[in-house]
């Protein structure tokens, strides 16, 4: 019972961020990869969609230009609840014309939840190709994630 109460408490936990940095919205849900023994979650978003003292609670940048990625690692538990891991999380961006950013990942830790988050920046209606690559740290398999989004300035 109490590994349920905890994987409820992580769910929500990733919800109530989720939503303070508003990544569940109607055109950019939160999506996510699952194995055997990960569920990795991950979101883009233009940055101007936290709120000001989460921007800077967790030390980000809020511009109409700028974007976030969030990501969370949950371990799968034999009793089928899930944990948060930490992960070694890197990646880039890509527009149409090749141009590359690299993302480097910051990790925040909060009392049920553990999250990667990178800013990157884009122009107005720009689609981006994001690779990321997720190695959890209770894992010798690094993780590639690709996903294609079009970012519009605010």
């Amino acid at each position: 019972m109490l590994n349920r109460l905890n994987t409820h408490s992580l769910i929500s936990g990733f919800c109530a961020l989720a939503l303070s940095f508003g990544l569940i919205s109607l055109t950019h849900a939160e999506q996510m990869f699952s194995d055997e023994q990960y569920e990795i979650h991950y979101s883009a978003f233009n940055s101007t969609l936290i709120p000001a003292e989460v921007a800077s609670r967790h030390g980000l940048t809020r511009s109409g230009n700028r974007g976030l990625i969030n990501i969370a690692v949950l371990e799968k538990q034999e009793d089928g609840s899930k944990v948060p891991v930490s992960a070694e999380v890197t990646g880039e961006t890509r527009n149409i014309v090749q141009q590359r950013q690299n993302l480097s990942f910051n990790e925040v830790q909060e009392a049920n939840a553990i999250y990667s988050i990178s800013s990157f920046q884009f122009t107005n209606e720009d689609l981006l190709s994001i690779t990321l690559n997720v190695k959890p740290e209770t894992s010798d398999q690094t993780y590639t994630i690709e996903l294609q989004q079009t970012f519009y300035v605010d």
